[in-house]
């Protein structure tokens, strides 16, 4: 393998894994159930859905009986472009914009207040994840960056052949169980019980690196089942202020075993991530949150391995190896939420928030393409409302916009070339929650 392509396999390994993220939680997301929607995910110490287990169990003590459900329409917008290219490779300055651009996200949650100190609830979510399909190619036959696997068909964006692209979800079901240990303090539990549906297609060009080439791309779904836990403590020493605290520890899923070739060590777990939180009510009308969030990305070989390594030694560390390529993101993430309510009359209330975090990865040498083609806006803001009926429940309504983000810097595959991506997102999350 030459070096140029050797690169390039790198660049495409970057590519597709970065590609997963969306929000400025790396690829989690922004936040589960109504009043996070409205909050930019603020709600480690808000106490106010039963959403607990995606945040806080502890709090579901101070939540009462309660079904919730909701439904997001998340709408992202991702175009990847390259320019500047010369001489035998101008062929690839080409954009293509993904063509799935509409996604529907369900929710729903249940509590029930078992005695005046326990409580019990579920809640089913989806962690994170995302779908995109690129279809341009550079419409000139034998450009493929595959030929054994792709004959003489023309190169897609990421050097292989058809359609590129994949489709990541993850589904987590939180059994909750509450105990209030005091009269002002609580804690909780979550077991998570996982769920993720992959499916790649399109990256032929990874396969020379893989140590299962027979299992990178176009085999259809795969499902893959993991588990792990949230722990969570919530207090209100005062009427006017609270307090909140949890964490997860890492979700270990199972291989895929149809892309067991793809992923360090065959597997995607899901990042140990802790959260605190203040909330805090000057008044009857106003109430502002604080969250603070860190997920430790580096500890997950699937997403902290070195983009390198299967370049540098594919021998050692081919693709699908504990050691193999991955995303680079070795700095663990630190999130910033902050949200506000205004109670103007007894039945409706507004909300707003706003959210920021930095990039999991660096822009170094071995990075810069990928962070070019991470498709990871950093900043979030929320607006929204809650309009109660006279029996107390209630209709939510959100928007949100993943502010556009963009990306320049030299490119990896092509010497010479400069490659961008722009991405934004809009979302409209409409809930419901009936009383008890």
């Amino acid at each position: 393998m030459t070096l140029s392509r050797k690169w390039s396999v790198c660049y495409l390994i970057g590519t597709v894994y970065c590609s997963t993220a969306m929000a400025g939680g790396g690829y989690f997301s922004l936040g589960d159930g109504p009043i996070a929607r409205q909050t930019a995910g603020a709600v480690t110490a808000v106490a106010e859905d039963a959403f607990a287990g995606s945040s806080n169990p502890a709090k579901l003590t101070a939540v009462g009986d309660r079904v919730e459900i909701g439904l997001e329409f998340f709408n992202p917008h991702r175009k990847v472009k390259r320019t500047d290219a010369a001489g035998p490779g101008e062929v690839y300055n080409f954009s293509s914009t993904s063509k799935n651009s509409l996604f529907l996200i369900p929710e729903i949650a249940w509590s029930r207040q078992l005695s005046d100190r326990f409580a019990l609830g579920v809640t089913a979510y989806a962690n994170g994840g995302l779908n995109s399909e690129y279809e341009q190619t550079t419409g000139v036959d034998g450009t493929n960056g595959n030929p054994e696997t792709c004959k003489d068909k023309p190169g897609n964006f990421f050097l292989g052949c058809g359609n590129a692209g994949f489709d990541l979800n993850q589904l987590v079901l939180a059994p909750t169980l509450a105990w209030k240990i005091t009269e002002h303090q609580s804690i909780g539990v979550a077991p998570l019980i996982a769920i993720q549906r992959f499916e790649a297609f399109g990256l032929q060009a990874l396969t020379p690196l893989s140590r299962f080439p027979e299992k990178v791309t176009n085999r259809g779904h795969d499902i893959a089942v993991g588990t792990g836990v949230r722990i969570g403590w919530y207090a209100k020493p005062l009427p006017w202020i609270s307090i909140g605290a949890a964490y997860a520890t890492k979700t270990s899923m199972q291989e895929f075993d149809k892309y067991e070739g793809l992923f360090a060590e065959g597997s995607f777990d899901i990042p140990e991530n802790y959260n605190i939180g203040v909330a805090m009510r000057p008044n009857h009308q106003w109430s502002l949150s604080l969250d603070i969030q860190k997920i430790h990305y580096s500890d997950v070989k699937a997403l902290g391995n070195s983009v390198t390594n299967s370049l540098i030694d594919p021998v050692v560390s081919p693709l699908g190896s504990a050691s193999g390529s991955a995303f680079g993101w070795r700095r663990d993430q630190t999130n910033y939420r902050v949200g506000a309510a205004y109670r103007s009359t007894p039945r409706l209330t507004i909300r707003a928030g706003y959210a920021y975090g930095k990039r999991p990865n660096k822009e170094s040498i071995e990075a810069v393409s990928f962070s070019m083609l991470t498709p990871n806006p950093i900043h979030q803001a929320t607006l929204g409302f809650s309009w109660e009926t006279t029996r107390g429940n209630a209709l939510h309504v959100a928007i949100a916009r993943y502010l556009r983000s963009s990306y320049r810097g030299p490119s990896a595959l092509v010497p010479g070339a400069t490659e961008t991506l722009a991405a934004h997102v809009n979302t409209l999350s409409i809930g419901w929650t009936w009383v008890l």
